[in-house]
């Protein structure tokens, strides 16, 4: 493993760059580019808060409800301020094609779930109230509910495999998703039809670095935050699902399992029919107390530690 010097890597010409920092509030909906964004014990905050089960408290997302996809979230621009505490006019605001607003508020609601589930994870959570049950009931056509992650009362940690002492709220497995922009020009060079990055939804979009490089990054440093790279984003069928329509085709996965598989990345290693398209992500400082904990578009990244090639990763 190559390693860099903390001080020489402060003095150093940056490897890279952010360009975008993009924030999910409600799982498996559209993002929200954010110029800047606090970090939370959890990850970016608001990321991942929110999720729609269905009667079962089962998690829905766009690899069974695609339409997901056409959701789109919004949230006072304070809220990704230092500090920012909502009020009683402070909401979450959801839109859907033939949907009236849905206004969520960003108090806490009263009223808790139990039975909640995603992935491996089971628990209570915040119920929303039933205008949101209604809403998404009605836009999925299926019987839902809104949830919100109850941070005081429920832990969801890491696979402490790869990274002890982490936890997230709704989201699939890590704290941080990062990608870069030359990955993704790689990537469509080689497809018919071009492939936007909200295909991928990293919260830490980055440039200025040479495709896939991201693969390596065991340590980088963004601003005065330290970040390891714990896993290669394996990826699912999402990819697939055309965020502007909600229909799903073949690519880019097609194109990423001719030489983004692990066969091809890591043929040494036990092969599990993966692809892989990004680097999970947890960052040290996010646990620690203390303010002006805010990650902003155009902080440089330094990269103190990687690995030399992509075989040699966690994945």
């Amino acid at each position: 493993m190559e390693k860099t010097d903390a001080s020489s890597a402060a003095a150093a010409v940056a490897d890279a760059k952010i360009s975008s920092i993009f924030i999910y509030p409600v799982k498996s909906c559209r993002g929200i580019s954010v110029p800047h964004a606090p970090l939370t014990p959890t990850g970016f905050r608001w990321d991942r808060q929110w999720l729609v089960v269905n009667q079962r408290g089962r998690a829905y997302t766009q690899r069974v409800e695609p339409k997901l996809a056409l959701v789109e979230v919004n949230l006072p621009a304070e809220a990704f301020s230092e500090g920012w505490e909502p009020t009683k006019t402070s909401y979450l605001e959801i839109k859907a094609p033939g949907m009236d607003l849905l206004k969520i508020s960003l108090c806490k609601p009263p009223k808790v779930s139990d039975g909640v589930s995603v992935w491996e994870w089971s628990g209570s959570a915040l119920d929303e109230g039933d205008e949101a049950s209604k809403w998404f009931t009605n836009y999925l056509r299926k019987p839902s509910r809104m949830v919100r992650f109850n941070a005081a009362s429920e832990t969801r940690p890491v696979d402490p495999v790869y990274a002890q002492g982490y936890s997230i709220m709704f989201s699939d497995m890590f704290p941080f998703m990062l990608a870069s922009q030359g990955s993704l020009d790689e990537l469509n060079k080689l497809l018919k039809e071009p492939v936007p990055m909200n295909r991928f939804r990293p919260n830490i979009l980055v440039d200025g670095c040479e495709p896939f490089s991201e693969d390596l990054w065991t340590e980088i440093k963004i601003s005065q935050f330290s970040f390891q790279g714990v896993r290669l984003c394996s990826r699912c069928k999402v990819p697939t699902i055309n965020q502007e329509t909600a229909i799903a085709g073949p690519e880019p996965n097609e194109t990423l399992m001719k030489y983004r598989s692990d066969k091809v990345l890591r043929p040494d290693k036990k092969q599990q029919g993966k692809i892989y398209f990004g680097q999970n992500m947890v960052c040290k400082e996010s646990l620690t107390e203390g303010k002006a904990k805010l990650v902003k578009v155009g902080d440089p990244i330094f990269v103190l530690q990687k690995v030399s090639t992509a075989a040699e990763a966690v994945a």
